[in-house]
């Protein structure tokens, strides 16, 4: 873990020349041992929110130059100018997930060696500009090259994400600043077809484009300019400690070790090494089942067995999934915040006697996906003529949903050393994305052979699947306690 205050005086009391080196040069302010809030200097609270709020403008820029093509294509669909086909818009926008899928694990190991200020903010510059060329070009190929290389460069900003939260907030926090970043992702969701929908059919297919990719550029550049790669690039001294542990003493951390210094085959090895990552990994692989086996399938759900009027009216019911999404990812950090700063206490009182804080993590996960399975059944049970009551198991739904997709994430990040957290979260997005990729086709098959019912059975053994995996984890230690 890691933390940061004033120096001389402020950190110590004394004389500030008892802080100067023998060479004579004034170190950065050093690090304390306290994760207490109220023993920051305020110096590097206000750093370090900064910082905060540039990751989220970064990633939640991500999201309106990701989802333009996606609002913007029914009015390119219309222009007799362009002419191009349905099979067109399929061609450009299946190029995405297949470049997004590698970059995001491709982006995971090389975020190992570089610098993720560089990588979430150099890569939202590059979809910007992807966006703004998009509006000025003309033909099916170049589309579809381009969009290719908007998904290349889209998989980068969680793993950098995931670094640069890491190295800036301590365990027992992390959860709770961790689940505000996730909000991003909802905002952006929530905004895009809003501007990128009015923008197109009001102004033209380019500005549907162009919009966003001005959007992305100011972002970029708020991103770059606000976030530093950690504590240490803002002047402060980084040092490392059991995270909370009980009273021990707290050693400096060479800087190389901290930002970059591990090889990416280094870091590769020590991720693909980990058990409890591939645990969490294929836990992913079936939360995402099941989050995109609902994004995907709700829809048609309440117009085939609910008695929906029409797609306009599903949709608005289905929307309650992404709000209650928000609010079940922000509170699963804070509760497993709460857990952590308990198990601290206790191990201040009694060493040995705090347990695994990933464990803590896992736990809350556990039983996210246990209310998944009540939801789920709640689902399959509610009137279809009460529309307000369909809207509130949704939302119930995306709440349970969101918060084990949030937090997964994170348990990755602190099951390795922070040189490999982008590697880790790599790995478990390439796993994640073929979970999403299997609520397409398989579920589909699913939907023709056993109808809504074998589509519910298919969803909850998707939960059960990653309760299973998960348990051997429930009582798992961080890399910072000394886990493996």
């Amino acid at each position: 873990a890691m933390s940061a205050a004033a120096g001389g005086a402020a950190a110590g009391g004394g004389d500030s020349s008892s802080d100067m080196p023998p060479g004579g040069k004034p170190e950065p302010p050093a690090a304390l041992q306290s994760f207490d809030p109220d023993d920051y200097p305020a110096g590097f609270m206000s750093r370090r929110l900064l910082c905060f709020l540039g990751i989220v403008v970064g990633y939640t820029g991500l999201y309106f130059t990701r989802g333009s093509l996606t609002y913007t294509a029914p009015v390119m669909l219309a222009d007799p100018l362009l002419n191009i086909s349905i099979t067109d818009i399929g061609a450009m926008t299946s190029a995405f997930p297949l470049a997004y899928g590698l970059s995001k694990f491709l982006g995971g190991v090389l975020g190992a060696k570089f610098s993720a200020r560089l990588m979430l903010g150099g890569g939202l510059l590059i979809t910007a500009l992807v966006n703004l060329g998009f509006g000025f070009c003309e033909g099916v190929g170049v589309f579809t090259a381009l969009w290719f290389l908007n998904g290349s460069l889209q998989g980068i900003g969680a793993p950098a994400s995931s670094v640069l939260l890491t190295r800036w907030f301590a365990s027992q926090e992390r959860g709770t600043w961790w689940g505000l970043w996730n909000i991003g992702a909802n905002v952006g969701g929530f905004l895009t077809p809003l501007l990128v929908g009015t923008v197109a059919s009001t102004l033209g297919w380019q500005w549907g484009m162009w919009v966003p990719g001005l959007i992305g550029l100011l972002f970029a550049v708020g991103c770059l300019t606000a976030v530093r790669d950690s504590p240490e690039e803002a002047g402060y001294t980084v040092l490392d400690s059991a995270e909370g542990g009980g009273g021990g003493g707290t050693t400096a951390q060479p800087k190389q070790q901290e930002d970059g210094g591990m090889s990416i085959r280094a870091a590769l090895k020590e991720t693909v090494s980990n058990k409890g990552v591939w645990l969490l990994a294929f836990a992913y692989f079936f939360v995402y089942v099941v989050r995109q086996g609902a994004t995907s399938w709700l829809v048609m759900y309440l117009l085939q067995a609910k008695g929906a009027s029409d797609a306009a009216h599903a949709a608005y019911t289905v929307s309650g999934l992404e709000l209650g999404g928000l609010l079940g990812g922000s509170l699963a950090g804070v509760l497993t915040d709460m857990r952590i700063k308990a198990a601290i206490a206790a191990e201040r009182k009694a060493p040995g006697s705090g347990g695994g804080y990933v464990g803590k993590r896992v736990q809350i996960v556990m039983m996210y996906s246990l209310a998944t399975l009540a939801v789920l059944f709640a689902l399959r049970a509610v009137p279809a003529s009460s529309i307000p009551l369909q809207w509130a198991v949704i939302a119930m739904l995306g709440f349970t949903i969101y918060g084990p997709q949030m937090l997964i994430g994170l348990c990755g990040a602190e099951l390795v050393s922070k040189s490999s957290v982008s590697t880790s979260q790599g790995v478990l997005g390439l796993v994640s994305y073929m979970g999403a990729a299997s609520a397409g086709v398989p579920l589909s098959y699913v939907l023709k052979n056993f109808g809504w019912d074998g589509y519910f059975v298919a969803m909850a053994a998707a939960s059960l699947s990653a309760i299973a995996l998960l348990l051997p984890l429930a009582n798992a230690r961080s890399q910072a306690q000394g886990g493996k």
